[in-house]
């Protein structure tokens, strides 16, 4: 098996660009998922996220299928994805009020009245999946990596807890588990992507507010998705080479 592993990382040429820690950390990762899905070729696919502000309606499906899919604690900070609601009142749009109850895991309670000439809605947030991403360049042990196929990854069994991904990133879509005392965060269901599936977030949604792409497939929708709206990625003077493209993003969420 270690054998048939680095003949692949040769044909691919993948050795050429991991190594130490890193390529260590990839050989965990191809033990795993490719030999649970042998057809799966790492290099014919580019993964992104398409969201939809205009759609989500704050359910919190995706939190709860989230957590349940990937065995995330029930409990405070500990999120892989979570969704944000912003109140801008016309008065100040520049400092909107932001709430998040839970990380939106039992969706919103009612709070705001209508008529005030104020604009209420949800964001879904998740790691952005960056094809640039700060938290690979300050992991000290390799622990934290970028896929060949565009995903953000983390070896939990080299991540030493430093936290220095977690004040790197600044979307804010990571966080220690207390029960390893390891950094977690959105493997955008890596262990389902790679045997054909979606992830769980986008299979609960049920307005299609988020969809998984595959930017290197012409026939994917995320495609048209782009081209027929005015997309935005968050933080974009951050130039990290965000994967997470929102529609109907307001200039005041950060």
């Amino acid at each position: 098996m270690e054998a048939d592993r680095r003949e692949f990382l040769k044909q691919t040429g993948l050795l050429l660009v991991l190594t130490g820690a890193a390529a260590q950390a990839w050989d965990f990762v191809l033990a795993g998922e490719p030999e649970k899905a042998p057809t799966y070729k790492l290099l014919d696919h580019w993964w992104a996220m398409a969201m939809d502000i205009r759609k989500c309606i704050g359910c919190g499906n995706c939190v709860r299928a989230c957590k349940t899919e990937n065995g995330v604690l029930l409990e405070p900070d500990c999120f892989r994805t979570w969704v944000e609601r912003y109140h801008v009142h016309p008065d100040d749009p520049g400092h909107p009020e932001v709430d998040s109850p839970n990380g939106g895991y039992g969706g919103f309670p009612e709070k705001y009245k209508a008529g005030d000439g104020s604009k209420n809605f949800f964001v879904p947030k998740m790691c952005n999946h960056c094809a640039h991403s700060p938290c690979v360049q300050v992991c000290p042990v390799g622990a934290t990596f970028e896929s060949p196929d565009g995903v953000v990854l983390v070896d939990k069994t080299y991540c030493l807890g430093c936290r220095y991904c977690v004040q790197a990133c600044p979307y804010g879509c990571r966080y220690i588990d207390p029960r390893t005392e390891t950094v977690d965060k959105c493997s955008l269901c890596y262990h389902r992507i790679t045997k054909g599936l979606t992830t769980a977030c986008c299979e609960v949604c049920p307005m299609g507010a988020r969809k998984l792409g595959d930017l290197k497939d012409p026939k994917d929708p995320i495609h048209d998705f782009l081209k027929d709206h005015m997309i935005h990625v968050l933080k974009p003077e951050m130039a990290t080479g965000a994967k997470a493209y929102y529609n109907g993003l307001d200039g005041s969420v950060r």
